[in-house]
């Protein structure tokens, strides 16, 4: 994968929880450091807009999420970090693009299907509460990455069609002015246990059962003691299925694992368990914790950040624009 471009987005949504970490967060820092590539990633402030209409919590959220990724170890020295509503480039691109996807494309994009069953359940109109931004969403994620001609973009399997979407939009564009975009290419995102939440469900903001990522010691101990675990008493063999467990391994070194692997053996009390998860977790965040708060506490470093890397993702995507829009005669 030498000299390709890795892309990958961030949509500010709520406060990152454990869950985020774990499954979004940690793979895409571990992936940035492994490829020889040059690593992108952005905040998408934007995309949130389609949900979240509060200006106060639209700029809490990106401030978040912004500090959070610092904290846990994004260089933005080494990789370009910026905030996609500081590259107009990108929305100039989205309404070229539009021109060349087919409304049909669109009805099929999961976020729209999903909107529109429910109103079906519902047997209310099929577009109520359906805004263009929902609609059209995969367009605007299409332009951020062929803005950059991204080769690869990590994500989940629920997200791959947006790839697969932008590649035929590219596709199109392609047929008809000659290639000018890169076609990308998904990569999965290494499959990770699905981590449980306080009530045994998966972790989710939607299920208000998350641990937030940099919530103070006491708040964090309170939380992790309130996770549901099985009716096996003290003294009996526990499974290392419980979520108890799967936390543990998250944030614990290879051999703190093996050893809590042999105390589930030996029947070690849930009361123990929680405590020594509390203790692995607690160690783990003190450092990013004290990086997030001060991140917090001084967001005009974090504003000064995504400011150069919007100054580094112009240098890239300006020619390419213009080559854009030369091809379709507009200079």
């Amino acid at each position: 994968m030498d000299n390709k471009i890795v892309l990958t987005g961030i949509k500010p949504t709520g406060r990152p929880h454990l869950g985020n970490y774990i499954g979004a967060i940690k793979p895409a820092l571990n992936l940035a450091k492994e490829l020889e590539s040059l690593s992108i990633f952005f905040i998408a402030d934007y995309h949130a807009l389609t949900s979240i209409k509060n200006p106060e919590l639209f700029k809490e959220y990106t401030y978040d999420v912004a500090a959070t990724w610092l904290a846990m170890g994004l260089d933005p020295n080494k990789v370009i970090f910026y905030k996609q509503s500081d590259i107009p480039q990108i929305f100039e691109l989205s309404w070229i693009l539009s021109c060349f996807t087919p409304k049909g494309l669109m009805n099929r994009a999961h976020a729209y299907k999903a909107k529109v069953d429910e109103n079906k359940a519902k047997n209310i109109d099929i577009d109520m509460g359906v805004n263009m931004g929902l609609f059209t969403y995969p367009i605007l994620m299409a332009a951020d990455i062929l803005l950059f001609n991204s080769n690869i973009v990590p994500v989940g399997k629920d997200q791959v069609q947006h790839v697969e979407i932008a590649r035929d939009i590219a596709n199109a564009f392609n047929n008809c002015y000659g290639e000018i975009f890169t076609e990308p290419s998904y990569l999965i995102r290494q499959e990770t246990a699905v981590i449980p939440g306080l009530d045994g469900r998966k972790m989710s903001k939607s299920y208000n059962n998350t641990i937030p990522l940099f919530c103070e010691p006491k708040e964090l101990k309170n939380l992790i003691n309130k996770i549901k675990t099985d009716s096996s008493l003290p003294n009996e063999p526990k499974n290392i299925d419980s979520p108890l467990f799967l936390l543990y391994k998250e944030f614990a070194t290879d051999e703190q694992i093996e050893e809590m692997k042999e105390k589930f053996i030996n029947g070690i009390p849930w009361g123990e368990v929680k405590k020594e998860l509390f203790e692995v977790i607690n160690s783990f965040l003190e450092t990013p914790r004290k990086k997030y708060n001060y991140l917090m506490n001084n967001r005009h470093l974090i504003d000064e950040i995504l400011e150069e890397g919007a100054k580094k993702a112009q240098e890239i995507c300006i020619p390419n624009l213009n080559k854009i829009k030369e091809k379709i005669g507009c200079q």
